[in-house]
């Protein structure tokens, strides 16, 4: 099945999981300060919002093979205004734990149904290159994120004619509310799309997968290896974005609700300008090669952002984005192609493995506070860092990913 607007319907949605998903670190300084706490209680902000991925992708995968993606997608972006709306009424601190798990749930809802869903829409071959693509938007949307948040809340701050208008949305000293409100409203939208367009279901038949089978899915070996990687990949990522504005300001005395912020969109705004160049990359070379290459390109950035100068670390950290751009990409459909069937459950398997987000923001906090030296803890990095190396050796996919070289030598056999 090839079916192009599915496909459009996919990017968009990935650009809108990015939106609300990466808006955690920007905003990561402004809640410690809402609520009074240090960095290893405002790691459980992430965690609550990650772990939602541990408990519901698995469900999901099986939901979207019983009920078909379409289903899946529209509740979840119901399930995702119900977090937001909740989120913005009630922001104690426990209904902020409760709501970021709801919106992660949707989240983890739709990482699931989506997956799949444009690898058949797509083409199997072009999985790769159109997964890239959707982490071209996914960088794009967490790129605008930070902007998007400091625009508002000047506005809020300065008590310009919109600021009055959106302060009704917010609480005082919770300013970045307003973009919960925000996530609410596209939310809605999303869902009314999702309602008009056409997405067939897949003909599982002998494919489908039940629980008990999915939850077997864990003894296969190369499922596991790849669960193990997304969980590396996602707890990497997430572990540089919440930590750049926080490791910038203790360290460099750069404020973290303005400069901070920056590098934090530069971060991402790297990471989609390495998609650009990821896309190429993988029409003329082998996916586990690119990933190589960019494994060993993220480790130096990280390196030199933790034990360089402040004007190497404001570059550096931005860099580490661009080395992380084809990652995720990459390590999902070598996944995904190493795999003859049950795809949808896979892919649950997979997106379990994005609990590895919840992990890495408490267990770098609470390093620091062992330690006293952020910079010692942000060490732990390079251990997800090298297990995501590790699969460009062992991978071994069904499927390789298309390249131009592959039909040059097709057409030279014909």
């Amino acid at each position: 099945m090839k079916a192009y607007p599915v496909v459009l319907l996919v990017l968009i949605t990935f650009f809108v999981i990015s939106f609300v998903t990466n808006l955690l670190g920007p905003i990561f300084p402004a809640l410690i300060d809402s609520y009074q706490i240090g960095l290893l209680l405002a790691g459980f902000f992430p965690f609550a919002f990650f772990a939602a991925y541990g408990l519901m992708s698995i469900p999901a995968g099986l939901l979207a093979q019983e009920k078909g993606e379409k289903f899946v997608i529209v509740f979840a972006f119901a399930l995702a205004t119900l977090g937001a709306i909740l989120f913005v009424v009630l922001p104690t601190f426990a209904m902020a734990m409760f709501a970021l798990f709801t919106i992660g749930s949707a989240m983890a809802l739709l990482q699931v149904a989506i997956n799949p869903l444009l690898r058949r829409a797509g083409g199997e071959q072009h999985f790769a290159a159109f997964s890239v693509a959707a982490q071209l938007l996914f960088g794009a949307a967490a790129t605008l994120s930070p902007i998007v948040y400091s625009s508002l809340v000047s506005h809020i701050q300065t008590g310009s004619e919109l600021g009055q208008q959106l302060s009704t949305f917010t609480q005082p000293n919770k300013d970045w509310l307003i973009m919960y409100a925000l996530f609410a409203v596209i939310s809605i939208i999303m869902l009314i799309i999702t309602l008009f367009t056409v997405i067939p279901k897949a003909q599982q038949g002998s494919t489908t997968i039940r629980f008990s089978e999915s939850l077997a899915l864990f003894k296969d070996k190369t499922v596991l290896l790849f669960f193990i990687a997304i969980a590396c990949y996602v707890g990497l990522e997430q572990g540089i974005a919440n930590s750049i504005s926080v490791f910038l300001a203790t360290y460099h005395d750069v404020d973290p609700n303005t400069q901070g912020t920056e590098v934090v969109s530069q971060f991402w705004l790297l990471l989609t300008i390495g998609c650009i160049l990821g896309l190429a990359l993988l029409k003329i070379m082998d996916a586990k090669q690119v990933l190589k290459l960019f494994s060993i390109g993220a480790a130096c950035s990280l390196m030199f952002a933790i034990f360089g100068t402040k004007e190497i670390a404001l570059i550096a950290f931005p860099a580490s984005g661009f080395f992380l751009s084809i990652m995720w990409s990459v390590i999902f459909s070598l996944g995904l192609n190493s795999v003859a069937k049950g795809h949808s459950a896979v892919s649950g398997i997979l997106c379990t493995g994005i609990v590895g987000g919840a992990l890495a923001s408490p267990i770098i906090g609470f390093f620091a506070e062992l330690s006293g030296d952020l910079r010692f803890s942000l060490l732990v990095l390079l251990i997800p860092l090298g297990f995501i190396f590790s699969v460009s050796v062992w991978a071994k996919p069904l499927i390789k990913n298309h390249t131009i070289q592959l039909v040059k030598k097709r057409t030279a056999m014909d």
